[in-house]
């Protein structure tokens, strides 16, 4: 699904240097490279300030500290999504919301959005999944209206951009009150190991997560609030501002994938093919079809009799996750999520794609419709 080696030996010399440096300057915490990266990252998204923390779960999780949520606090966020956007939310003893997505862009569907509301709710987190930007504008509208928080969930979308109707574009994770972001090796810009950031333009919310994730310390052994240990170190960010520089191109290479193959599957009318709203552009996170009018066991079954590896992202939606059973949100009627759920397939995207490759899983794709 994911090309890492090749990435890596694409930059070897770049990143074994940038690493030898970290070792030779022994900062292995919090040392230069974090704060070279932080300030890259920030300049790269347009944004005051970025707060680097250990993984993107925590960064959701210190956003949510920060904000200050109590206990049984609604938390609005889509049920189709990896189970970490909801996990801190009830490791919080705050109360997950589920929401449907949009059946085009599998983002958070703001007319079920506005239903969900209630005066328990204190903030919202819209998921660009896949690599697909959720409709902030609507989103930042229901926001304001109803006084809202909103944590933009852009672990699979980072380099995204969002147009707004009046024209001014801005990169996902960026508009809310903070975004929080993943460097799993995986991601569009992934490190060597965990890692994770928070960014912000609220610089009094920018010095609490700051605070939070070391501890909740304002100072040296002085504790002012409850926090945490959640660190980005050294090696992981020196890889990481290698990488930055890249990031635009690895985007548009698998922009190119993604075209590839939605040219190749464009007149079959079993397979879906995503689709890019007027206001997102698409980083291809994943490249998820829907498979309609055939069995999906036997499809994955028939490409790995050809070595075409693919995923289900995600088999089990939140609502109906065992951890939220005794949730009294967890049974809200989700039509578009439970009918995405069995349809759903990720086929192999990442920036180390060959021509030769590509060319195989079309052909492992389409003598598997033939049989249909």
């Amino acid at each position: 699904m994911v090309d890492t080696k090749n990435q890596y030996l694409a930059i070897k010399e770049e990143v074994d240097t940038a690493i030898q440096t970290v070792i030779d300057s022994a900062a292995y915490i919090n040392g230069k490279a974090v704060q070279d990266f932080t300030a890259h990252l920030a300049q790269y998204l347009n944004v005051n300030h970025v707060i680097p923390c250990a993984n993107g779960t925590d960064a959701l999780q210190i956003a949510m500290m920060a904000l200050g949520l109590q206990p049984g606090d609604e938390v609005i966020t889509p049920s189709f999504t990896y189970i970490a956007t909801t996990e801190v939310v009830a490791l919080l003893g705050l109360t997950p919301v589920f929401v449907d997505v949009d059946p085009v862009t599998y983002c958070m569907d703001f007319t079920s959005l506005k239903k969900a509301i209630t005066p328990k709710t204190k903030a919202i987190v819209p998921v660009h999944l896949y690599g697909h930007a959720a409709p902030m504008e609507e989103i930042l509208q229901i926001a304001k209206e109803h006084d809202l928080w909103v944590i933009e969930d852009n672990a699979q979308a980072i380099g995204c951009d969002y147009t707004f109707s009046n024209g001014v574009t801005k990169k996902t994770g960026t508009m809310g009150h903070i975004g929080a972001t993943s460097f799993y090796p995986s991601k569009n810009l992934g490190a060597f190991g965990d890692g994770g950031a928070l960014c912000t333009n609220d610089k009094s919310l920018a010095d609490k997560m700051a605070m939070i994730a070391n501890h909740g310390q304002s100072a040296r052994y002085y504790h002012d609030v409850v926090g945490c240990n959640s660190r980005l170190d050294s090696i992981q960010a020196a890889v990481l501002d290698v990488k930055l520089k890249k990031l635009d191109s690895y985007n548009a290479a698998r922009q190119k994938v993604a075209k590839y193959y939605s040219d190749a599957f464009a007149n079959i009318p079993a397979i879906k093919t995503p689709a890019i709203q007027k206001y997102s552009t698409h980083v291809f996170h994943q490249y998820t079809i829907q498979l309609h009018g055939m069995n999906r066991d036997a499809f994955i079954q028939h490409l790995a009799s050809k070595e075409v590896p693919c995923m289900i992202y995600y088999p089990v939606p939140g609502h109906l996750q065992k951890m939220f059973g005794s949730n009294t949100h967890a049974h809200l009627q989700l039509d578009v999520t439970n009918a995405l759920t069995p349809v759903v397939c990720s086929l192999p995207i990442h920036t180390e794609m060959e021509e030769d490759q590509l060319l195989h899983i079309v052909e492992a794709v389409k003598s598997f419709i033939q049989t249909i």
